[in-house]
Order: structure tokens, then C-alpha cells, then sequence
């Protein structure tokens, strides 16, 4: 099933150099615009440097996280597990979880647990990224899956172990 979805969506690749581009801005220079995006907001939205510092720490404890299990994992990624899969960018290291995902996710939770209609847009970042790196052939579905997962519990544990802020 995990080739499968995959398949669906990376065959959406390759057809169309316009559209290979806009794939791999989305998986690779979109991450970049969303984190000054998400600093702006924290900044002009909310002046807290604690509530900064707490969005963001989630994020990249999400990705440090990622990246201790993708070494406990070793799973490799589509262009080297399936022959004749040629990703759209060159990309390094195991495949799963996605750290992207798991940091964008943690991100997008914890800026939805101070405002639910940013959080929602950042959510929607995050599925947009991961999706992106699919289609780009550098992920299976389960390893998005997966960070996604992580992301948000990484941010649901931030938020418990810092109620008040």
C-alpha cells in the first residue's frame, strides 16, 4: 500500500519540467519562506518571546527526534529501494520518519494551540511540504506519515510540559 500511494503521487512527476519546478520549490525552498512566516507571526502577533522560543523548539526537537530514529531505522529512500526512480533534487540519509514533516508539523501545532486559523494555514504548509517531497521521489507516504505523527506529539508534549504559556 505504502508503494502504492507512492506511486500515485510521484508519477505525478516527470510529465512536466513546469511542474517538476514548482515541486521541488515546495519541498525545498517553501520550508524556508514558512519558518520566516511563522517567526513573523510570533513576532508581530504575539511579542512573547517565550511563545517564540516554545513554537520553534518544538519544531526542532520534532527534527532531532527524526533524526535519532532515522538512524536507529535505516530505511532507505524510494530512489534507492526501487530501481528506475529518479528523484527530482538529490537528498541524503535515511528516509523515515521525514524530518520536514516532523518539523513542520510540530510548528503548525504548536502555533494552532495559540491561534487556531494560523494553525490551520501552517497545518496545511506542513501537508503541503511532505506531500511535495513525495511526488518529488525523496519519501514514502509512510515516512511523512510518520513525522507527521511525531510533529504533533512532540508539540502536544511541549504544550503539557508548558501549560501557561
Amino acid at each position: 500500500m505504502n508503494e502504492t500511494i507512492f506511486f500515485f503521487f510521484y508519477n505525478l512527476a516527470h510529465k512536466s519540467e513546469l511542474l517538476d519546478q514548482i515541486v521541488v520549490f515546495f519541498a525545498v525552498y517553501f520550508p524556508y519562506f514558512v519558518i520566516l512566516l511563522a517567526g513573523l507571526f510570533l513576532f508581530l502577533y504575539r511579542k512573547n518571546w517565550r511563545k517564540f522560543f516554545l513554537v520553534f523548539f518544538s519544531g526542532f526537537l520534532a527534527y532531532f527526534i527524526s533524526k535519532i530514529l532515522k538512524i536507529l531505522i535505516h530505511t532507505d529512500r524510494p530512489f534507492i529501494e526501487l530501481s528506475g526512480i529518479p528523484a527530482l533534487f538529490s537528498e541524503t540519509g535515511y528516509s523515515f520518519p521525514s524530518s520536514h514533516s516532523a518539523f513542520f508539523m510540530a510548528l503548525a501545532i504548536s502555533l494552532f494551540f495559540l491561534n487556531k486559523k494560523v494553525g490551520y494555514i501552517f497545518i496545511f504548509f506542513a501537508l503541503l511540504i511532505g506531500l511535495s517531497r513525495i511526488i518529488a521521489g525523496v519519501h514514502f507516504p509512510i515516512d511523512i506519515l510518520g513525522g507527521l505523527i511525531l510533529g504533533t506529539l512532540v508539540a502536544y508534549f511541549i504544550k503539557n510540559v508548558y501549560p501557561h504559556t
